[in-house]
């Protein structure tokens, strides 16, 4: 039924390959299915004026899309002079999921960015982008505890980002863009390994959908966060 021939409630392949950029503190290069996304974490140690003080950390993101990782050239938002709303919209989503994971107070006063380029798209580049960047913080956190700059580690638990949807009729795992573009209902959802929410994005496009329904797609998600939070664990060793 599904343009891939995948089952209903399967993911696409994921490989996440770390250590891809040898300047930043934490790099790897997500890929699920054809959607592959470069994410890198860089240590600043300086703070947001409005928490500057506080004791307290600060994670942020930023998103962008590489002009063809989409089947036409998209021009490249710095020549527009500002960005679209569509990419302020997933770098806030990206910075505040990774936030919900982290012990700031633990972090101490620093400043963890995290950049998402996407070099390929094929659906779920925000859910990509959120896995990904987690590990990338990880891996961050890592150096910042390898050399006593943190006592105790600031990750409370893996986040981790799914797509689901009605498509067909039938609630779908992981959708593809054939499947994205097609879907009635179509929702991502963000978060930790232990299942505790931190965003829910669902909308009808087309077609409403029942709490039937819903319920059915927050299961998939569940199942594939869980796939996700294994790779993540797998790729930093933690």
């Amino acid at each position: 039924m599904r343009p891939s021939g995948r089952d209903l409630s399967e993911m696409r392949s994921v490989s996440i390959e770390t250590g891809v950029l040898k300047h930043a503190e934490g790099s790897c290069l997500i890929k699920i299915g054809d959607t592959h996304v470069l994410c890198t974490a860089t240590i600043e140690e300086r703070v947001p004026p409005f928490v500057k003080g506080s004791g307290l950390g600060w994670v942020t993101a930023e998103y962008g899309m590489l002009p063809r990782s989409t089947g036409s050239r998209m021009r490249r938002e710095a020549t527009a002079g500002k960005q679209g709303g569509r990419t302020v919209e997933i770098q806030r989503l990206i910075g505040r999921s990774l936030r919900a994971g982290v012990d700031r107070v633990a972090l101490g006063e620093r400043q963890i960015t995290v950049d998402c380029d996407v070099i390929q798209a094929d659906g779920g580049t925000r859910c990509a982008s959120i896995t990904g960047g987690w590990v990338a913080l990880k891996l961050a956190v890592q150096k910042l505890m390898k050399a006593g700059d943190v006592l105790s580690d600031p990750l409370i638990d893996p986040v981790a980002a799914v797509s689901c949807g009605i498509y067909a009729g039938q609630p779908v795992l992981d959708l593809d863009y054939p499947e994205d573009s097609e879907a009635g209902v179509d929702g991502n959802f963000i978060m930790t390994s232990t299942k505790r929410l931190i965003e829910v994005q669902m909308s009808a496009e087309g077609a409403t959908y029942s709490r039937d329904q819903m319920n059915a797609l927050l299961n998939l998600a569940e199942l594939g966060v869980d796939q996700l939070v294994a790779k993540q664990r797998e790729a930093t060793g933690a």
